[in-house]
């Protein structure tokens, strides 16, 4: 539930069901007692005209018998059963009844109205509640007052009232489903810059664009406006970590390069001792400057938005560096790769993590080393680099990780390779790792965040 209250669409959507639902119903109610007060009253104007006009035909005959000099004008007072009833009652217990009550009687209950008043009330009929309206009747030509009554039954005023609910309910149902409908379109059509301001970032983050466009709406374009001045704070940033680490290492190697001279010059004169212990700590100094350089380089781009690489065109590049590197020693090199497949990574770093490993392979291949790149998953870039040299036991496959590690201090390099491999795989959110290669050697495993 929470969940669903962090949603700006959900809330929009839901408040506006609610209030649509709440707004129908209440309005449902409202029309429904207005058109039960209105229905009624015209029942009770229709038996009143009947009323008015059963007054103007009643009489006595000879035997002081009600009767009607002709029928009422509303022919649903004759069929039996038909729900319209008529009775008239003379002072003495003689009545006279309507066609329709077959025989039966209405009980025509409590004192009678006084003249030119008009009683309406509920009773029970021959065939339900009827709505009843008496009154009475004084004679012209005689002292006689009679007293008549005339009803409907109530199931036909129900009936009529049950028509207009259903219509009703049907045709607000109908207006409530345009509303909500509405509703969803009006909250889809207002948010849409909200989701084109987060393809944008998208497109940002995936290096498409640089900034984010500038024909949001003026609710939107604020946070734009903040967004972009973020990107560009971020990008400055970002160019000057660069430049400081390139400074830092222009300022490091210089100096450094002037110690390892004068270590060489050490050992020309005659003072090796003095001259090894130089030299090894000029080595380690160097590869530490390497190693910090690599990372500095690897956190300031990770923390850009935008690092993409195109994995093909990255091994293309370096394969051919390592066939020129190694193919002398009759070492072969092949590579396959999914097209297209784009890592998010900077293509400088993928090319240093790639070429690491490939270098790596290559040194201890006995004749061949190849490279393969897909997606295990749709958002992992997976490179495995395979040789068929003499591999490592299991037990080393993470102590070469670690900073400097060398298992053969006679092979070339520093050891800060498998190192800035590792490193810059976990800035990146990736991993790296080793395990037996089907060609009998070694397999590097790069995995790396998928753009």
């Amino acid at each position: 539930m929470q969940r669903i209250w962090k949603s700006f669409r959900a809330r929009l959507i839901i408040g506006s069901v609610v209030w649509i639902c709440v707004g129908v119903a209440v309005s449902g109610v409202a029309l429904s007692e207005l058109f039960r007060a209105h229905v009624t009253e015209q029942f009770d104007g229709e038996l009143h005209g009947h009323a008015a006009e059963l007054a103007a035909l009643v009489d006595l005959d000879a035997k002081g018998r009600p009767y009607l000099h002709r029928r009422l004008s509303d022919p649903r007072f004759l069929p039996k059963g038909s729900g319209f009833y008529w009775q008239i009652d003379a002072s003495d217990g003689q009545t006279a009844a309507s066609p329709s009550l077959a025989g039966a009687t209405l009980p025509l209950d409590g004192p009678a109205p006084a003249p030119g008043v008009e009683r309406h009330s509920f009773i029970d009929g021959p065939t339900g509640q009827v709505r009843l309206v008496q009154r009475a009747v004084r004679l012209a030509h005689s002292d006689e007052t009679l007293r008549i009554g005339i009803g409907a039954d109530e199931r036909l005023l129900q009936a009529v009232l049950a028509d207009f609910n259903r219509t009703l309910a049907l045709s607000l149902g109908v207006i409530a489903l345009g509303l909500i409908a509405a509703a969803f379109l009006q909250v889809w059509f207002g948010l849409q810059p909200l989701a084109k301001v987060r393809a944008s970032l998208a497109d940002v983050r995936q290096g498409r664009i640089d900034r984010l466009p500038s024909d949001a709406p003026d609710e939107v374009m604020p946070l734009v406006d903040d967004l972009n001045a973020l990107i560009d704070a971020n990008h400055e940033m970002i160019r000057r970590a660069r430049a400081q680490a390139g400074n830092l290492a222009h300022g490091l190697k210089t100096p450094l390069a002037i110690l390892v001279d004068e270590g060489e010059r050490l050992r020309a004169a005659g003072d090796a001792p003095a001259a090894d212990v130089i030299l090894a700590q000029c080595d380690r100094m160097r590869r530490q400057i390497d190693y910090q350089i690599a990372r500095a380089r690897a956190a300031a781009s990770r923390s850009a938005p935008g690092a993409a690489a195109d994995v093909v065109a990255n091994l293309d590049s370096v394969m051919a560096a390592m066939r020129r590197l190694h193919g002398r020693r009759g070492v072969s090199f092949g590579h396959a790769a999914e097209r297209p497949l784009v890592a998010a990574v900077e293509a400088q770093d993928l090319s240093e993590m790639v070429a690491n490993l490939v270098d790596n392979a290559g040194k201890w291949a006995a004749s061949r080393v190849e490279v393969a790149a897909y997606a295990p998953a749709k958002d992992l870039v997976r490179i495995t680099v395979d040789d068929d040299g003499p591999g490592l036991p299991p037990e080393a496959w993470d102590v070469v990780f670690n900073v400097g590690q060398r298992l053969d201090e006679q092979a070339p390099g520093s050891g800060l390779g498998l190192s800035i491999v590792r490193d810059l795989a976990v800035l990146y959110g990736g991993r790296v790792w080793l395990e037996q290669a089907p060609l009998g050697g070694l397999r590097a495993v790069l995995e790396l965040p998928r753009a």
